[in-house]
């Protein structure tokens, strides 16, 4: 198998990010070829003009080649990559239910995070953000991941069972500044710093959050 990746981190302005689909490969070990993405930013607006567009004509990231096939939008690709291990996923249609409505939770939140943070008026929009939008979604996940019964059973959202539900549910929060420093930011939300740690102990994630890949 050939994986070429391009990392959304690579190519913003804001240093903190962290693509799930680069946090997928890290648990799913695998050869690929380098990275092929400008180096600075100030080079990506004329590679994405010129080399993003032949590769996803909407020229968002990340994008993955994969045996020769394109894969594109964040979250599809870590589906189709869980259906393609047979993991990764729920095992039932209930747990794949629970997984899947886990992840469209967090898909909602990320779009009011970066309509906050990519604002030209951050500094009004985003605090507005973390006290409004971002605080309804950690007390709502916090109530989801104590009472439903799968993820009762475990540090995950499906328990025991690590999931592209945890990895995204881990970018959003690190994204938001909520995991750095011990996780202070999530203090008030027990449940999801017992998930946040559950996902940084990963074996292929600590060791990818300690290299020098990551610049979080």
């Amino acid at each position: 198998m050939i994986l070429w990746e391009v990392c959304l981190k690579s190519c913003t302005s804001t240093s903190h990010h962290v693509d799930a689909a680069r946090l997928f490969v890290c648990c799913w070990k695998m050869p690929r070829s380098p990275t092929t993405i400008p180096a600075t930013v100030s080079k990506y607006p004329e590679w994405k003009e010129t080399g993003l567009v032949e590769l996803n004509p909407v020229k968002t990231l990340p994008v993955v080649k994969l045996n020769g096939k394109i894969l594109t939008q964040s979250y599809a690709i870590l589906r189709y990559l869980a259906k393609l291990l047979g993991s990764y996923d729920g095992k039932t249609p209930e747990e794949q239910y629970w997984v899947d409505a886990i992840c469209d939770i967090v898909s909602d939140w990320r779009t009011l995070y970066l309509q906050a943070f990519l604002n030209p008026n951050q500094r009004e929009t985003y605090p507005k953000h973390k006290e409004g939008d971002r605080k309804r979604f950690l007390e709502g996940l916090q109530a989801h991941l104590t009472s439903n019964g799968f993820s009762k059973a475990g540090p995950f959202v499906l328990g025991q069972a690590f999931t592209y539900a945890d990895i995204v549910l881990y970018q959003i929060a690190h994204d938001e500044d909520l995991t750095q420093e011990g996780g202070k930011g999530l203090q008030q939300y027990h449940r999801l710093q017992e998930l946040v740690n559950a996902v940084e102990e990963r074996p292929n994630i600590k060791v990818f959050l300690g290299s020098d890949r990551y610049r979080g």
